[in-house]
């Protein structure tokens, strides 16, 4: 078995999940597939695979090394098509999102871009916590946080604002807090699996600097749910604190204030997060291209639609 042979084998077995499995999809034996494992760790002089009776699960080393196999493996396939004169897309993207960034934002660039391309499948993954791109076999992730050094390569597509909001209703009743400092003589409502202290993050808005302050504070009502938060500040409940895209349609409405405005901390980062050069397949590379000025356009209509609330 040659080396590119080995790549193959390796990532079926990741893809897989088992030597066994990974073979029978081949059309090889369990042994050939295992030797081809070890083949390329020998080059490397590291393990890939942590092997147990149970489950086999990627080193770190395995994890980059899984991402360079899939990119060479893509490229030479695309040679391939590309001296037979195919420029059809077809294949198959995986991608990931939080859950209502997703629904609002993320999905109608998926579907204009399968619309586009026929031949091309999504599966898309809306969840409320960071998925490993290589364990679960995801192509590319948007991601609402400071990212940490990676492998990954990572395109900026604009930012959004954290607000504390709370409803007409319950400000009539209880005040407005005037500062971050007011929070404990006020209803907070969590949203950080219902634990029962959260740490909510402002700036000093005394500072030139405008130097991070944070706050603790004890949920009234601990969730675990931005949504439901929102639903029961809404109903006049108590303050949230949310991403600004989770409230347009509450503060269009009226149904929702913005508080503490002059403590607002620095805006999160938005980017679209995927394997380097994303040449696993034609169709992620053709979704980057198509989905990365659309997921902008959009995020800069949500800021602009906030920002109008700010006078208010």
């Amino acid at each position: 078995m040659d080396r590119l042979d080995a790549m193959a084998a390796f990532v079926a077995v990741v893809e897989e999940g088992s030597l066994a499995a990974a073979a029978r999809r081949l059309g090889l034996s369990p042994a050939s597939v295992t030797r081809a494992v070890a083949m390329l760790e020998a080059r490397l002089g590291e393990r890939l695979l942590h092997r147990s009776t149970r489950a086999l699960r990627l080193t770190e080393r395995g994890e980059r090394q899984v991402a360079l196999y899939r990119n060479v493996l893509a490229e030479l396939a695309e040679a391939e098509e590309a001296g037979a004169g195919d420029a059809r897309i077809e294949g198959r993207i995986a991608l990931t999102a939080p859950t209502l960034f997703g629904r609002r934002v993320v999905m109608p660039a998926v579907e204009s871009f399968l619309e586009a391309h026929p031949a091309v499948g999504a599966r898309v993954l809306l969840l409320d916590r960071v998925v490993n791109l290589v364990e679960e076999g995801v192509d590319a992730a948007v991601r609402l946080a400071p990212l940490p050094d990676s492998g990954l390569v990572a395109v900026r597509l604009g930012e959004m604002r954290r607000l504390v909001c709370a409803a007409p209703d319950y400000l009539a009743r209880s005040g407005a807090p005037a500062t971050p400092g007011d929070l404990d003589r006020h209803a907070c409502l969590g949203t950080e699996d219902g634990l029962a202290r959260e740490i909510w993050h402002f700036s000093d808005g005394a500072s030139d600097r405008r130097r991070p302050l944070s706050r603790t504070v004890g949920p009234r009502i601990a969730l675990n749910s931005a949504g439901a938060a929102i639903d029961a500040a809404v109903r006049g409940g108590g303050l949230c604190r949310v991403m600004a895209y989770q409230v347009v349609e509450p503060l269009a409405a009226g149904h929702l204030v913005p508080l503490l405005r002059g403590f607002e901390p620095a805006p999160v980062p938005v980017h679209l997060v995927f394997h380097p050069i994303p040449r696993r397949n034609r169709a992620l590379r053709a979704f980057v291209d198509h989905a990365v000025p659309r997921l902008r356009a959009a995020l800069t209509d949500l800021s602009e639609r906030i920002a109008r609330f700010d006078g208010a």
